[in-house]
């Protein structure tokens, strides 16, 4: 990664901004606006496929609601704290997932993009790492990867551990590589597997890591702790970088954003931020319009803020922008 642009930016589930999620367009989309790299949230099939999917639950970003055939599929379940219902991945077997197609996941703020829904299928891990390898070919530059890996903890539990099955997927690819989840248990079950990849540790917002609370329950630190200087310096001993909210590098101000990732950088630990989007909804107040939520605030604004701060890599839903305010900083 010493060789690519700074910030890297990094397109959020391929260019989502303008196609639907996780789909063969969204990526392509992706490259052709000039994205360092693209990130994919990783999940499994019952029958130990890697696919591509926000969630392991599919109704908000798939037609399955609309396929009779599994409407006996629908259920609920917990994770940790969180109950969902609808229909998951690891009830379906990689034929069956292929026959859905990809809906917008944001229609209010994305009508555009809603429009490309019933399109697309669902992507295999290795179908993406196939687009990648062409899109580098194609675009004369190496294109890196961003692999997130969800809910390892559960996967676990119900006999689909997703270390070994992503560092074998992962072996071979031929581009930077970037590790991540927000349980920081699976980066070090992946990294015990050999990949040669940087390790990034997503932390939320609020809350805490699902692995540390089956791990020490009531007593597990929360995301705050392992950020402060104790924790970071911890962190620094097993990881190769932290990912954290917007909100983060921005409240009260930018200058909470310089703060952590100075400290960050002293421990030699590479700091991401996620995730960039220019519609009201999604910008913090002082960056937003008068207009609707779907419509576009003072992103401009809120994208210097965040490079000000000295990260070293963004996710963006709409990656042209953020290029776009780096290249003019």
């Amino acid at each position: 990664m010493t060789t690519q642009p700074r910030p890297w930016v990094i397109g959020h589930r391929g260019a989502s901004g303008y196609r639907p999620e996780h789909t063969r367009a969204a990526y392509e989309l992706a490259f052709a606006l000039g994205a360092d790299a693209v990130e994919p949230d990783i999940v499994a099939t019952r029958d130990g496929v890697l696919v591509i999917r926000h969630e392991n639950e599919i109704s908000g970003t798939t037609d399955v609601a609309r396929h009779p055939e599994f409407a006996d599929r629908r259920t609920t379940k917990s994770f940790g704290p969180v109950t969902m219902t609808g229909w998951f991945t690891e009830d379906f077997t990689w034929d069956e997932l292929s026959t859905l197609r990809a809906t917008e996941r944001l229609p209010a703020q994305r009508p555009g993009s809603a429009t490309f829904d019933g399109r697309y299928p669902i992507l295999r891990l290795d179908e993406l790492l196939e687009l990648i390898a062409d899109a580098s070919a194609r675009h004369g530059r190496p294109l890196g990867l961003v692999a997130e890996i969800k809910h390892a903890v559960y996967f676990e539990a119900i006999g689909l551990p997703l270390a070994g099955r992503v560092a074998e997927a992962l072996a071979r690819f031929p581009g930077p590589l970037v590790v991540e989840s927000f349980e920081e248990t699976v980066l070090g079950e992946v990294r015990q597997h050999g990949l040669d990849a940087r390790y990034v540790y997503l932390l939320e917002d609020s809350g805490t890591a699902p692995d540390l609370m089956l791990r020490f329950g009531a007593s597990a630190p929360d995301y705050s702790t392992q950020l402060g200087d104790e924790g970071l310096a911890d962190l620094a001993t097993r990881v190769d970088g932290i990912s954290v909210d917007k909100g983060r590098l921005l409240k009260p101000d930018a200058r909470a954003g310089v703060e952590l990732v100075d400290r960050a950088h002293r421990l030699g630990l590479e700091v991401f931020t996620w995730t960039l989007r220019p519609e009201n909804r999604f910008l913090t107040k002082p960056n937003r319009s008068a207009a609707g939520p779907r419509e576009w605030g003072d992103w401009r604004a809120e994208f210097d803020a965040i490079l000000a701060t000295g990260v070293d890599g963004v996710f963006a839903d709409h990656p042209d922008l953020a290029i776009a305010a780096r290249d003019e900083r």
